[in-house]
């Protein structure tokens, strides 16, 4: 086996296989293993992602965010044994790789817009769902979709005339019921 090869067969078993797709621009958590001294504890990062370089094992990402008045950039690795869980908050809608501008910017200048749609885990969920239900009756014919449409109308005409009574009639049926005080 060569080196090489030996190098690659190490690096694919350190690789995770738990995270989430993201892009640059999308904001996320980042839940990080820290200890301190025996204990340990999971402590959550949350920014928007500013970059990505490298691949494979040596793959990193960068995170920018603002709390409490101060500027905060990490960099993380992103097969880390120290990265215990990765979340996607809200995709961002960005056209460049890297958004090395969001540094000198404060307020609503260092916001990234959000992208509009329906997230494609969730798509693919819903197209599996329709996929392995029952499957579903033929849509009925013009003339079958007409039949069924016309008792419809009819009916709520009938309801519509049972509910509206003429004023004259109603004013026979009041005083007829108005007792008479002579």
């Amino acid at each position: 086996m060569s080196r090489e090869a030996l190098l690659e067969e190490i690096e694919a078993g350190q690789l995770k296989q738990d995270i989430p797709h993201f892009n640059v621009g999308d904001t996320i958590k980042v839940h990080i293993r820290i200890i301190e001294g025996e204990k340990e504890r999971i402590q959550v990062f949350t920014g928007t992602v500013i970059s990505r370089k490298g691949s494979d094992l040596s793959e990193t990402f960068s995170m920018y965010r603002i709390a409490y008045g101060t500027r905060m950039e990490r960099v993380f690795s992103l097969h880390s044994p120290r990265i215990s869980k990765i979340e996607v908050v809200r995709s961002g809608k960005v056209r460049r790789a890297k958004l090395y501008y969001l540094r000198g910017t404060a307020g609503k200048a260092a916001k990234v817009k959000e992208k509009v749609g329906i997230k494609k885990t969730k798509l693919t969920a819903l197209i599996h769902e329709e996929s392995s239900s029952e499957p579903v009756a033929e849509a009925p014919t013009a003339e079958e979709a007409k039949m069924e449409e016309a008792p419809k109308t009819d009916e709520k005409k009938a309801e519509k005339s049972k509910t509206k009574k003429k004023p004259a009639e109603e004013q026979k049926k009041r005083e007829n019921e108005t007792p008479n005080s002579e």
